[in-house]
């Protein structure tokens, strides 16, 4: 077998670290940053190495592939002084999986191509339990040699993969993805609210409804983890947040009017002003508990 490239991996969070670790079980050699160390322990107790900052871990490695919170987070990082596009060696391929807005990634994309680097902008779908399970879909912007550079290690982390289109297409595609998912995720707790309502035994009409045309992906990922109480982020309300709001942004900038996407956006950030920012994304739950959804967000 062919030696594994060095890959620098930054942004151990709530994905990060599991995607990072299948890298690790592929026999990925692996160099980590994440702001907080704690959470790169269990990769370093693996074997992962630590760099001291994002651009000392791109000058080690092969390739980079970053995996952090918000835009500001990624131009930071990529563009900054002492940054990865100013460090990484010539020749190296940088992934970001970062949702991000697409104008970022073009500006990445040119920066980096001066030096002589690839780039793909590839964000993913499938939440927490996608990354544990390496089932996680991927959407890249970026040239085709890029994008079969990046297969094997996709392969590690996913398990569909699709080359959208030049630098930025790869955000566009997720902010398509964040528009469904903020329509399923709507229809699931307002078809449960409903149930309730009506006296319904909740379990029993989850079940009943996952084998129609109600089921969705949302229905069988969150819809368990709201009847159990279970709100913990499998992806942070502020971090959705941040992504409908990129979503309303590019939609009116293409001229587009999307009273749904509008309306989810009031609604989570709503939620996310109550204290719910650190919650997951079925957590909207306790604002229609609360009767708390009709509201505006002052």
């Amino acid at each position: 077998m062919a030696e594994r490239p060095r890959v620098a991996f930054v942004g151990t969070g709530v994905m990060g670290a599991a995607m990072a670790g299948h890298l690790l079980t592929a026999g990925y050699p692996l160099v980590v940053f994440n702001r907080t160390r704690e959470k790169a322990e269990g990769l370093l107790a693996r074997g992962a190495t630590w760099a001291g900052s994002p651009g000392e871990a791109a000058s080690r490695a092969e390739v980079t592939i970053t995996m952090v919170g918000y835009p500001a987070d990624v131009e930071e990082i990529y563009l900054g002084a002492g940054g990865i596009v100013e460090r990484a060696p010539e020749g190296a391929l940088l992934i970001d999986m970062t949702t991000s807005t697409p104008t970022l990634a073009v500006r990445i994309a040119e920066a980096a191509s001066a030096r002589g680097l690839r780039t793909l902008d590839a964000p993913v779908s499938g939440g927490d339990v996608g990354a544990r399970n390496a089932t996680l879909t991927i959407m890249a912007g970026g040239d085709a040699a890029a994008f079969e550079r990046a297969m094997p290690l996709f392969e590690a982390m996913g398990k569909t993969y699709t080359l959208a289109g030049g630098p930025g297409a790869g955000q566009h595609t997720k902010m398509a993805n964040q528009i469904g998912i903020a329509g399923t995720m709507l229809g699931l707790i307002e078809a449960l609210q409903y149930a309730k309502a009506a006296g319904l035994d909740l379990e029993r009409t989850h079940a009943a409804l996952s084998g129609g045309g109600a089921n969705s992906w949302s229905w069988g990922a969150y819809g368990p983890r709201i009847l159990s109480g279970d709100f913990a982020p499998g992806f942070f309300v502020k971090h959705f947040v941040k992504d409908l709001r990129i979503a309303l942004d590019e939609s009116r900038a293409l001229g587009l009017v999307l009273p749904g996407l509008e309306l989810a956006e009031r609604l989570y950030a709503r939620l996310q002003k109550a204290d719910g920012a650190e919650l997951g994304t079925q957590a909207l739950w306790l604002l229609y508990e609360r009767g708390d959804q009709t509201g505006g967000v002052s």
